[in-house]
């Protein structure tokens, strides 16, 4: 008889064999190769959150499966930075299934909860209470044949779209634009724009969260192929106008933090460097550009497709689990009820940003 065991670590104690065999599950998961599902983000979201975790699933001394996650008080589990990673679970072996609650248990965990359950991660799946579109953009084919497709599809959404650039070049200067672009001020910038816009639409400033801001600027100095930052900026006249910051793999880039000076929100800044970044992530070998979870218009116009990613939580029996639903239970239950009716989510997204347009007056 095989013997199994689980080993918590912290993620900085993993090291390069560990790392390699994470990368060969997965690879032979036949799953995107998403940058947040790679070690490399474990291990800098490990750097940032103490109570990051890595549950190492061995059979006969081998390793099966790796299980990231993030442990808080009374055993209260998260998934690895949750709240700012897109594609959540675990790395396990093909055929490989555990007893999900033993998983629990083994780390010290009276829940673990989700946001963006990767599509494909079954053993979880059980425990899903919402079920959300996530849009792609296949860009496998090249960025002129997704360019053909848009201009079929939405034909005039690119034609005003390009004219927005040429009206910018011509009131405001050279339009300039850069791929992958090492200038920590225009990150900064970057940062400054996003926060404003969480501000000013009544969300939670997540760059106001020092563990965030560090996430960030550790992602963009890292060059691991496998999990890296990658910074796009669109300036005009010379300087900066909107900016985007996520996160690629060798095939997948991550839609993660776009944003843009609203001094120069009339020439639609995002979309012009959505439009220049797919077409530099297909010439830089992306095949998949991840636009993550969320309603956005703008979404709706570039996608190829949606892939489908879960919200919910795994919870254990006894008084953690417990103190889980009570606390996060009613907040679901109201984010659902809010989410199914779209005309109630319109009215709240407006309060919120009269809100947020109040505080800073």
């Amino acid at each position: 008889m095989s013997e199994k065991r689980i080993d918590v670590v912290r993620p900085g104690e993993l090291g390069a064999d560990d790392r390699k065999m994470w990368r060969e599950i997965r690879a032979a998961s036949a799953a995107p190769a998403n940058p947040f599902m790679d070690p490399a983000f474990t291990a800098a979201v490990g750097r940032v959150r103490p109570g990051a975790r890595v549950a190492v699933l061995r059979e006969d001394g081998f390793p099966i499966g790796y299980f990231p996650h993030e442990r808080g008080l009374a055993g209260r589990g998260r998934a690895i930075g949750l709240g700012v990673s897109d594609s959540q679970g675990m790395a396990l072996r093909v055929g490989v299934r555990p007893d999900v609650h033993a998983l629990l248990r083994a780390c010290a965990l009276s829940s673990w909860e989700f946001d963006s359950l990767e599509a494909g991660q079954d053993l979880f799946l059980p425990h899903a209470t919402e079920e959300l579109a996530s849009p792609v953009v296949d860009l496998g084919d090249g960025y002129e044949r997704y360019a053909q497709d848009l201009r079929r599809s939405s034909p005039g959404f690119v034609k005003q779209t390009l004219a927005k650039e040429r009206k910018l070049a011509r009131q405001v200067g050279e339009v300039r634009f850069v791929y992958d672009d090492p200038d920590p001020g225009a990150l900064r910038a970057l940062m400054r724009w996003k926060s404003a816009q969480y501000r000013r639409t009544g969300r939670r400033d997540r760059f106001a969260q020092a563990w965030i801001t560090r996430l960030v600027e550790l992602l963009a100095r890292s060059d691991d192929p496998e999990c890296r930052g990658v910074l796009s900026v669109l300036y005009a006249a010379g300087r900066p106008v909107a900016a985007h910051f996520g996160l690629r793999s060798p095939t997948v880039l991550s839609w993660w933090f776009p944003a843009y000076d609203r001094a120069y929100g009339k020439y639609s800044p995002g979309l012009l460097l959505l439009l220049r970044m797919l077409d530099a992530a297909a010439a830089d070998g992306i095949e998949l550009v991840d636009l993550g979870s969320g309603p956005a218009r703008y979404k709706e116009s570039f996608k190829t497709r949606d892939l489908r990613v879960n919200a919910g939580a795994v919870v254990g029996p006894g008084p953690g689990g417990a103190l889980y639903r009570l606390g996060r239970e009613p907040v679901r239950a109201t984010r659902r009820f809010v989410r199914d009716r779209p005309g109630l989510a319109r009215a709240a997204a407006r309060t919120l940003e009269e809100l947020g347009r109040l505080r800073e007056r």
